[in-house]
């Protein structure tokens, strides 16, 4: 199966297309939610930041995916790829690149297997401090699915 990456201007909460959608966003591993992309989806639907929330810390460890249905056609991938919040002592981002390679894998899985599309901001690009070129490429080796990536107007 080819795989396109599409680039739209708009809102990646508000996925365009037919049929089942995948929308995926970076999440943390300390439970925190509140800054960032979670902010418009959780003005959206409540159900991604509930779900994160009841999330144990084993189930937050890096490269894990929740994936929460909003809509019959609309489910949000939760995925674990930032170690804590903001850069550390070090100056190191807390985006981490094997994690998103992960999550995105086994998002791509499912999306594959339920024939959905994958629909994503600049995921791991602004407060997880990562590179798009970087992040284009992980999503060029484990897509086989088409994915949009939304860029506000």
């Amino acid at each position: 199966m080819s795989m396109n990456i599409f680039y739209i201007k708009g809102d990646a909460t508000r996925p365009r297309g037919d049929g089942k959608k995948i929308i995926c966003h970076i999440c943390n591993d300390i439970g925190a939610w509140g800054a960032g992309f979670v902010l418009a989806l959780s003005k959206k639907w409540s159900e991604p930041e509930e779900a994160y929330r009841e999330m144990t810390a084993e189930e937050r460890m890096l490269g894990t995916v929740m994936l929460v249905p909003v809509t019959p056609e609309i489910t949000v991938a939760n995925m674990i790829a930032q170690h804590g919040v903001g850069f550390d002592a070090n100056g190191l981002a807390p985006i981490r690149y094997g994690a998103v390679r992960a999550a995105l894998a086994a998002v791509n899985d499912v999306a594959y297997r339920t024939k959905a599309t994958l629909h994503m901001p600049r995921i791991g690009c602004g407060l997880a401090g990562g590179r798009w070129k970087d992040i284009e490429k992980i999503i060029e080796a484990v897509a086989s699915v088409d994915v949009y990536i939304y860029d506000l107007k």
